[in-house]
């Protein structure tokens, strides 16, 4: 993994102006990955919308730490499952095509 896809934490609470710890515990709950590098701690840079999609829930809309994880496991799992319709659908398109051929 390339250094360049890494966020130092620090640097990224103090952009959002939250606390390291924020992290520390949504990383408790398994819903990000620290990444500990050279004594600091970083975050992919490929992470950073779903974590600051956390930072809002959280602090905008004063949801808790089991209310995010429970919103990102459901919005994971509709993800999936629209993922699943959509091979489906186009299953069902190519077999509607050599019906018709």
């Amino acid at each position: 993994m390339s250094n360049k896809n890494l966020i130092q934490i620090k640097q990224f609470c103090l952009y959002h102006e939250i606390e390291n710890t924020f992290i520390k515990e949504l990383s408790n709950y398994g819903l990000v990955e620290i990444i500990a590098l050279d004594e600091d701690e970083y975050l992919h840079s490929e992470h950073l919308p779903t974590v600051e999609k956390m930072i809002r829930l959280h602090y905008d809309l004063k949801i808790n730490l089991e209310g995010i994880d429970a919103i990102t496991h459901l919005l994971n799992r509709i993800e999936v499952l629209q993922q699943s319709l959509n091979a489906t659908q186009n299953r069902l398109r190519l077999f509607e095509q050599h019906q018709i051929e």
